[in-house]
């Protein structure tokens, strides 16, 4: 590790050091001033310390300490994520603690000046950081397949990244190491195994950053688990979806979370529906048919978002700008509240809370002629948010949405799925993730 990179992880632990430190002496204020003689001395540290593990361990998994690749923006809605959430628990356990309800306007207090403290700082230092430490230069190598539309999306992180050099892998392999050597890290875009192997090992002998592009077989890979029956290591997939165990805390999960979850929109909902009706006199929902595990169909409930003519030259993706999308529709696919009603197909049983978007059985057939492994996606119940969603967006090409799917598949856990709904609320502030495809790439055609 260079003098440069040792200076940035330094700089990205204070930040985040700071953040925490005062996060856990609002609390311990709170604390002692409230309810400190409710334990002895010794238990008063250890429950300012289990607070701060917990909103440690919230604020890391939903990525608000990454500054890597994450925006300012981004970390600053992940803190509040972690900050409401952690404030929620924190106040259940002061009940606990004292038997007792106790005024929630202390920690709603605590709350709010954390979150102050944290965008006022994570602004300081975010421009900070954009002064100190440039962007990496990074070569990308590819293959068959142009790069234009990975480029563009790297463009779009370019206070992290600047792409220097862009080398086909058809020049020769001697040329293209000859080229990488000079820069601090390198993409490998899509190339085939034999050249891809051998420039990750010519980046691990460089100590040399490699990017890499994940092939679907990869995806495949990562959710094995390591055998040690010989003195060669081997990998199992088992490639079986999920386990009987598994479903059923899934299922379990999703009744309580869709219960308590119509309980809340509700007042949103009713809203929501005299709007659509008093817009244009048409239906409040939509139905379509999606398909979920195994690819059973089933009726998808929305809020109507477009004109009730809308597809009456049949089925299609909505495009940015789309002249269907009435104005009502467009403020509520923004937010993403078309889909509470999806809701009732939660606790239905059609849909999960967690899982790949249910795809309309007409789109899945034509993006299934191009990626014939687009059906693996179907190995789990259909969700309403997902790893798909969560860090594609609407106008994501297919096949970047099936590995973001698989990748959900083999790395499933109880917490992936507590994690994935924590980062959903960052969509409500993100407009870009309710982007409609663009029609002139022919990815999304």
């Amino acid at each position: 590790m260079n003098a440069a990179e040792q200076r940035k992880r330094l700089f990205d632990f204070i930040t985040n050091f700071v953040i925490w430190l005062c996060e856990c002496a609002s609390f311990a204020f709170l604390w002692y001033k409230n309810y400190g003689r409710v334990f002895w001395v010794r238990g008063n540290y250890a429950i300012i310390m289990m607070y701060g593990l917990f909103i440690f361990f919230v604020t890391k998994s939903v990525n608000g300490y990454n500054s890597s690749y994450m925006r300012v923006s981004d970390r600053i809605i992940s803190h509040l994520i972690a900050i409401v959430t952690s404030g929620v628990i924190g106040y259940i356990f002061i009940c606990i603690a004292v038997r007792d309800y106790v005024p929630v306007w202390p920690n709603a207090c605590m709350a709010l000046v954390q979150f102050a403290f944290a965008l006022l700082w994570l602004l300081l230092m975010g421009a900070l950081q954009v002064r100190l430490f440039p962007p990496r230069r990074i070569a990308l190598i590819y293959g068959s397949y142009p790069p234009e539309r990975f480029l563009s999306k790297l463009r779009d992180k370019a206070d992290k990244y600047e792409v220097a050099l862009v080398l086909d892998i058809r020049d020769g392999m001697e040329k293209v190491t000859e080229s990488i050597t000079q820069f601090e890290g390198v993409v490998l875009y899509d190339l085939p195994a034999e050249e891809r192997n051998e420039l990750m090992k010519y980046c691990y002998k460089a100590s040399l950053r490699a990017y890499v592009v994940p092939k679907i077989s990869d995806i495949l890979l990562e959710g094995s688990e390591r055998l040690y029956l010989i003195d060669t290591p081997l990998y199992l997939s088992k490639n079986t979806g999920l386990g009987p165990d598994e479903r059923f805390v899934k299922r379990l999960a999703d009744i309580v979370i869709s219960l308590l979850g119509i309980v809340i929109a509700s007042p949103f909902m009713l809203i929501i529906a005299i709007c659509v009706k008093c817009y244009d006199r048409g239906p409040v929902f939509y139905k379509q048919t999606r398909l979920t595990r195994d690819g059973k169909t089933f009726s998808m409930l929305k809020f109507r978002s477009m004109t009730v003519d809308a597809e009456e030259d049949g089925a299609q993706l909505a495009t940015k700008e789309d002249s269907r999308i009435t104005p009502v529709g467009r403020v509520i696919r923004n937010i993403h509240f078309d889909e509470l009603p999806q809701l009732f197909n939660v606790l239905k049983g059609d849909m999960s809370m967690v899982g790949p978007r249910p795809e309309r059985p007409e789109i899945f057939a034509a993006y299934e002629k191009t990626i014939p492994e687009f059906p693996f996606r179907l190995r789990v119940k259909a969700g309403m948010t997902g790893y798909a969603q969560v860090y594609g967006r609407y106008n994501t090409a297919p096949i970047d949405k099936l590995k973001l799917d698989l990748t959900y598949i083999q790395e499933y856990s109880y917490w992936l799925d507590i994690k994935l709904l924590l980062l959903t609320v960052r969509l409500i502030f993100l407009k870009e993730y309710a982007e409609g495809v663009d029609p002139e790439d022919p990815k999304n055609r």
